[in-house]
């Protein structure tokens, strides 16, 4: 199974102080060792460097930019980019209208536009409940505390 690997997973996978860490740990080795092929999109690194590099009083990380640099080199390095395709914003748009998106879960339809433009269908995410209203679109998601 292809499995795109949500923002908030990719946080606690890099904060080793976490105490979701070791979990989000196991979850990836345990896909992987299934021969489970996870990925990312652009969108989630966007999203990374926005809380990596946040104040910690507003719900962020606070990082130095050489910090949140730093991690996601390594994001890069372990999880492949799918490539952004002309097909993605129609999707996107198809989404929103169909399933009466709005506000902030507009960013969680992009991710399942990205998916559905590349065939993935699983996503490893602790936003699980958000995505439920895609099942008709195909879409599974996994929390990481049930891998």
């Amino acid at each position: 199974m292809d499995y795109l690997v949500d923002t908030n997973v990719l946080l606690r996978f890099v904060d080793r102080n976490h105490p979701l860490h070791p979990i989000v740990r196991a979850a990836i080795q345990n896909t992987r060792r299934r021969g489970d092929w996870l990925c990312v999109t652009g969108q989630n690194f966007v999203e990374f460097w926005n809380v990596a590099t946040r104040p910690v009083v507003r719900n962020g990380f606070g990082l130095s930019s050489a910090d949140a640099d730093r991690r996601l080199r390594l994001l890069e390095r372990l999880f492949p980019i799918l490539p952004e395709v002309p097909n993605i914003y129609p999707e996107w748009r198809r989404i929103v209208v169909a399933f009466g998106v709005a506000g902030v879960q507009v960013h969680d339809a992009r991710l399942v536009a990205v998916m559905r433009a590349h065939g993935v269908s699983h996503i490893l995410t602790f936003n699980d409940t958000d995505f439920a209203r895609y099942v008709a679109e195909g879409i599974v998601a996994t929390n990481p505390l049930h891998v």
